[in-house]
């Protein structure tokens, strides 16, 4: 006689995820009242019993992904008061002060798939508040969700991006973890750029990582292998800003929770194997009014309005103080190697991709730039909230004398001086605040600490070991 089953966690089918995800996302979009959405979130979660728990994720001061997983019935009782140890997350806040509040952004909820991320779950964005309820200053996503806001208040102007985060397959589980004990990665095939037969392992992951981006309403628009070996990247539709940044998130916690399923691991480190080109995380942005494309001129030879060329001049003139926010570890400063199609010259340019921004030939719907000098282990809400701060409200760089044409400038080659210029930068004090200055200094110069001063040519273990989305406490002890 079969046993009857002891459990009814909630399982969808992938189209039905896709339904309520696009719907989801449509809702946010639409600016549905963020009061609506809680009512209806409640009520769908008070209903439907075969959700047992909900993850509640946020970011750190670096980008890295936490997450928080509330029993249901609690998390509806408590919803108002989720605290946790802030001291306990790097960037954050110290022992004797340490609580801090979860607040729930309704309508950044998704659908897990449950065979990737186990049944009867739900996902959810949170903000991190203080003792007080106020908005925590070192969590970069409720300051680019005031930004955004603020900028669509004053006279509905908003930013869409979009971002091709590239990365790598390599075998065995927690391979960045296990670097000391096996001394570098194996890549899962040794295939080029856009080739990968159907059914090798590199094509699997992509086919799994992708159906599972199309099921939590991403737009997918294209997949493939990348230049280096066993390297991928999936792309999708771009978005307003705040959701973007959600789904760069969801993008690299997807990777490593298929790549995982499937005992290997998907990394993020801008430059893992010495001697092949690393990994970029390009970010395209463009601002819009109304629905009218603000960087689309169509008389103009590359068709970028005077506000894109303005927005790009502003971000070029802050290049150096900017980097470490872009490049934020010692292994992304590799990348920047001009041997290997590197956009580190601090110009920008409609061809040459050694230019650190690049003007796509755009229509009135996509005109835009690219940020190309972006690591893909930038924490994404800093990211966009420094790159929207600089283009729309940065400095305008001084007039060029049209007889002397200036030296083309590159970006650090290395997160020390990289460091230097972002600590005594007074557009960083002024756009992130003193003291998130000088928290991300620290953390940045103690992951330096524990890495050589010249990074040679040989990737060392330490970059691997230190690198903020790699490390913890059992690694971080052993120096």
């Amino acid at each position: 006689m079969e046993k009857p089953a002891l459990r009814d966690f909630l399982e969808l089918h992938y189209g039905e995820l896709e339904e309520l995800n696009a719907a989801a996302k449509r809702d946010r979009l639409e600016r549905v009242a963020p009061g609506t959405i809680e009512e209806q979130r409640r009520r769908y979660l008070t209903d439907e019993k075969r959700i047992k728990a909900i993850t509640v994720c946020f970011s750190d001061l670096e980008g890295r992904l936490h997450m928080l997983d509330y029993d249901k019935k609690f998390l509806l009782k408590s919803a108002e008061n989720l605290t946790f140890d802030g001291s306990s997350i790097r960037g954050f806040t110290e022992i004797a002060e340490s609580d801090l509040r979860l607040g729930i952004d309704w309508g950044a909820f998704y659908w897990l798939p449950s065979d990737i991320f186990g049944p009867g779950k739900v996902v959810v964005f949170g903000e991190v508040q203080d003792r007080d309820g106020t908005a925590f200053r070192a969590d970069f996503r409720a300051r680019l969700s005031q930004l955004t806001d603020d900028l669509y208040m004053k006279d509905k102007t908003v930013a869409h991006v979009s971002a091709e985060i590239e990365g790598f397959l390599f075998k065995g589980r927690d391979a960045e973890r296990r670097i000391k004990e096996t001394g570098g990665f194996e890549p899962i095939s040794t295939g080029g750029y856009y080739h990968s037969l159907p059914q090798d392992p590199l094509r699997q992951f992509i086919d799994s990582a992708a159906e599972v981006q199309r099921a939590m309403a991403f737009n997918n628009e294209k997949d493939h292998p990348e230049v280096g070996p066993s390297q991928f990247e999936m792309n999708f539709g771009y978005s307003e800003a705040l959701i973007a940044a959600d789904q760069m998130q969801l993008y690299k916690l997807i990777c490593r929770q298929v790549a995982q399923t499937q005992g290997m691991t998907a990394s993020f480190l801008p430059k893992p194997i010495t001697g092949i080109n690393g990994s970029g995380m390009h970010t395209n942005i463009s601002i819009s009014r109304d629905g009218k494309n603000l960087f689309y001129d169509g008389k103009d030879d590359h068709n970028l309005s005077t506000l894109g060329q303005q927005f790009i001049g502003r971000i070029l003139n802050v290049a150096d103080d900017i980097c470490l926010v872009l490049n934020p570890s010692v292994n992304s400063y590799r990348r920047l190697d001009p041997n290997y199609e590197a956009p580190n010259e601090i110009k920008s340019s409609a061809v040459n991709r050694s230019a650190m921004i690049r003007i796509p030939l755009g229509n009135e719907k996509s005109a835009r730039i690219e940020v190309r000098s972006v690591a893909p282990d930038a924490n994404p809400y800093m990211l966009l909230y420094t790159l929207l701060k600089t283009g729309l409200q940065g400095p305008d760089p001084d007039p060029v004398d049209p007889d002397k044409r200036p030296r083309t400038r590159v970006l650090p080659d290395n997160i020390g001086s990289a460091i230097r210029l972002f600590k005594k930068s007074e557009f960083i004090a002024k756009t992130l605040g003193e003291g998130m200055q000088a928290k991300y200094v620290e953390l940045k110069q103690m992951a330096a600490d524990r890495c050589p001063k010249e990074l040679g040519t040989l990737i060392k273990q330490s970059e691997i070991m230190f690198h903020h989305e790699v490390t913890n406490q059992m690694l971080w002890s052993m120096f």
